[in-house]
């Protein structure tokens, strides 16, 4: 089975996004269904289609959530850690440069934000890793060596 990693408030955002699909979405999708056939031949009437449209794009999202929800994994801040894990802040230094990343799971993934998923080719390259160690990462635009300065 597999594990979706995510921060609490993050699986708290998708608790109450499932719950509004649940309540208000889908009385809103009902009230839309119930208007729809009003207008008479179902088979030529573009806003029914419309609506079951919208209502299989509902419930295939519900599902989603549901499915996700069941697998997810709170990240657990447990301190300073003397290995890279999900949840861990890392600076890392290539050459001269210094880059810090928080490893997130994939479902919060913002490399614009520093916030790499754990699954990603440098996330995946850093799990387990201690302060110290030379990572070789591979990415699509080639390898490079990046040192573990400091796990948070």
């Amino acid at each position: 089975m597999n594990q979706y990693y995510v921060s609490s408030e993050k699986l708290e955002e998708l608790n109450r996004e499932l719950e509004d699909l649940r309540t208000n979405k889908r009385m809103e999708v009902a009230d839309h269904l119930k208007r729809a056939k009003e207008y008479g031949d179902l088979s030529e009437n573009a806003e029914y289609s419309e609506a079951k449209d919208e209502q299989a794009k509902l419930e295939s999202r519900i599902a989603e959530l549901e499915d996700f929800l069941k697998k997810a994994v709170v990240i657990e801040k447990t301190g300073i850690g003397d290995r890279v894990q999900v949840g861990s802040v890392v600076v890392l230094k290539k050459d001269k440069d210094s880059f810090t990343y928080n490893i997130v799971g994939s479902s919060e993934s913002k490399p614009e934000e520093g916030k790499i998923s754990n699954e990603s080719p440098i996330g995946r390259a850093l799990i387990d890793r201690r302060v110290g160690e030379e990572v070789t990462i591979v990415t699509p635009s080639g390898k490079s060596v990046y040192k573990v300065l400091k796990i948070d």
